[in-house]
């Protein structure tokens, strides 16, 4: 089985030969200097936009502080959305009213928060999800439909609820620890696309031995 093109906007055939404009490697529509995505990461969206940056990070804008990194493999479903640091308020003041967003002399030097949102790789992110501001989402994460997610993920874990809590971990810790020291996203691509049997198999045995040797 081959791997998708990465360099296709849009990355699925249907049968009658046309491409899917619902869904898009984010690398390939993505022009914002505050918004990083990894290769084969993927948007869907039922009524897709004409700019992904807006519809998923609607805060984020080319003067935050903040970036959004997403990593390679991921899968964001209908309805995500990211909020940014650039969406909160201060809140050591007698107010959260952001009175200086509405001077553009003030405007930019205003940004009470400014940690940066990160998702890892091969994250699966389900339909409806929040991703609040300054958010780190570990590798192999998966984020459950309507789940509203903020602090720390750990890698593999289930997120379910709102707030999101960890319901449980996709594998064992040994097998958490051999997939992170294995990091199959990062391999080259025709090692991956070798891999391929091993990796929706779940043989995890078969996958290190597939492993680049350099």
């Amino acid at each position: 089985m081959p791997l998708p093109d990465p360099s296709r906007r849009y990355p699925i055939t249907l049968p009658d030969g046309t491409d899917h404009k619902g869904t898009v490697f984010l690398s390939d529509v993505i022009e914002h200097p505050k918004f990083q995505a990894g290769a084969f990461s993927y948007a869907s969206d039922f009524d897709p936009p004409e700019d992904w940056a807006a519809r998923l990070a609607p805060y984020l804008f080319p003067f935050s502080e903040e970036t959004l990194r997403i990593g390679r493999f991921c899968q964001i479903a209908h309805g995500v959305r990211f909020l940014t640091s650039s969406a909160n308020h201060a809140m050591d003041g007698l107010s959260c009213y952001p009175f200086p967003v509405f001077d553009p002399e003030n405007m930019q030097g205003f940004q009470p928060d400014t940690r940066d949102t990160v998702v890892g790789n091969d994250v699966w992110i389900g339909y409806g999800a929040l991703i609040l501001p300054g958010a780190r989402i570990g590798n192999g994460v998966i984020i459950g439909a309507g789940a509203v997610v903020r602090g720390q993920v750990p890698d593999y874990a289930i997120v379910t609820g709102n707030p999101g809590r960890v319901e449980r971990f996709r594998f064992d810790e040994g097998i958490i620890q051999r997939l992170l020291a294995l990091a199959w996203w990062d391999w080259p691509l025709a090692q991956i696309e070798a891999a391929l049997p091993a990796i929706l198999q779940g043989d995890i045995d078969a996958l290190e031995q597939e492993q680049p040797t350099c």
